[in-house]
């Protein structure tokens, strides 16, 4: 992925969910300066995001990030350890809390 279908992609994260134009992300997916000389470069970044899967495009050329289902991974304890600490003391730890790694996923290729 090179810097111009990354910068797309975290400028379209942004909006999730939402359809956004392609003169829209021209605009704001880059630089004030670029977006004036060069007015349509998000065009055929776009359409090498949409072959590739990452973004879909509806009829009116509207563009947006394909949300990604994740895999339900097995939850590990940290150590065997602060498990047995945990369970001892008798408290309840109902609360999970879990990391978002939907940019590190922006980044691998």
């Amino acid at each position: 992925m090179d810097a111009d279908e990354r910068s797309i992609c975290l400028y379209l994260k942004a909006c999730p969910g939402q359809f956004v134009s392609s003169a829209e992300i021209s605009r704001r997916a880059s630089t004030r300066r670029r977006s004036r000389e060069e007015p349509t470069w998000a065009a055929p970044v776009l359409g090498r995001l949409v072959e590739k899967g990452l973004i879909e495009a509806d009829t009116t050329g509207h563009y947006r990030l394909i949300k990604r289902e994740r895999k339900q991974e097995e939850r590990k304890w940290l150590s065997p350890q602060v498990r047995k600490i945990l369970r001892e003391s008798g408290r309840k730890f109902n609360v999970l809390f879990e990391i978002d790694e939907d940019e590190d996923d922006l980044f691998a290729d």
